[in-house]
C-alpha cells in the first residue's frame, strides 16, 4: 500500500496516511474528508553515513564489489 501526506482543509492538520484502493481518506484529528494530497519526496537504500556529493570520491570509495583500485575510474 502507498503511503501519502495529506494537509487538511478544515483544520490544517498535516499528516500520513497508508492508503489501499477501497480507503477513503480522512483527517485524524476532525475526521474531515476535504483533504489536500502533498507532494512528498521518498529516499531509496540512505544510510547513516551517506554522502550527498556528486561522484565518486578517492579510490575504492565508488562502491564497486570487486574492491579498490578495480572500478573503471582507475
Amino acid at each position: 500500500m502507498p503511503i501519502y501526506e495529506y494537509i487538511c482543509q478544515e483544520c490544517r492538520h498535516r499528516f500520513e496516511l497508508l492508503v489501499s484502493a477501497s480507503t477513503i481518506p480522512a483527517c485524524p484529528s476532525c475526521k474531515t474528508t476535504k483533504l489536500e494530497k502533498q507532494f512528498s519526496a521518498f529516499g531509496v537504500g540512505g544510510t547513516a553515513d551517506w554522502n550527498s556529493s556528486s561522484g565518486p570520491g578517492t579510490c575504492g570509495s565508488c562502491g564497486d564489489p570487486r574492491g579498490p583500485g578495480s572500478c573503471s575510474m582507475n
